[in-house]
């Protein structure tokens, strides 16, 4: 795949179609601006500040741009919290509707058919494929983003985290926990 990406590349440069400036700008922005490691920082923030995490169940946009992180596809956001007694999901049943700033590009299930549509008709199923298992006494809510609003699941804080950084508690948020098909583990 690779060797593919970069004959492409090489073509698409030789005859004059893209700029490889462009092409290194747009690198930059998805593995350094945007992508998952933004979400880890906004759910490891709320666990270690409990005004933060306030502000951000309350006022997601503005919480989230304290920390730098706003643009496309972040303009309208909803933070839904995993708790003991409820596990959230997120899915986009129309097409692919994602939080770009925080989670960068939407993975290829999330955008499939399958997913979108057994999200809603069975988020248990959906999960125990990802390997995660909801007991019947935790309530599942499935979130269906759009063009207008964007959902971030803030996972539950794994037991024994307590002494951990804020850099290390980033380190251990996944993105699909930030989607709500896995949790976080420790």
């Amino acid at each position: 795949m690779t060797l593919r990406v970069q004959a492409l590349e090489s073509l698409l440069v030789e005859k004059g179609l893209v700029d490889p400036a462009a092409l290194d700008a747009i690198i930059e922005t998805y593995e350094h601006k945007v992508g998952p490691r933004n979400g880890a920082r906004v759910v490891a923030r709320a666990w270690s500040d409990p005004a933060y995490k306030t502000r951000l169940l309350a006022e997601p946009v503005a919480a989230i741009a304290e920390l730098g992180f706003e643009g496309r596809q972040g303009e309208h956001m909803v933070v839904v919290e995993n708790t003991p007694q409820v596990h959230n999901l997120v899915v986009c049943t129309l097409c692919s509707c994602y939080p770009w700033p925080l989670l960068g590009l939407p993975p290829v299930w999330y955008k499939s058919a399958p997913y979108r549509s057994r999200a809603v008709i069975d988020p248990r199923g959906v999960l125990a494929e990802f390997g995660t298992v909801v007991g019947e006494d935790v309530e599942v809510r499935v979130w269906d983003s759009t063009a207008e609003v964007r959902y971030l699941v803030l996972p539950e804080r794994p037991a024994g985290t307590d002494g951990l950084s804020e850099d290390a508690l980033a380190d251990l948020v996944t993105r699909d926990a930030m989607i709500g098909v896995t949790r976080v583990n420790p």
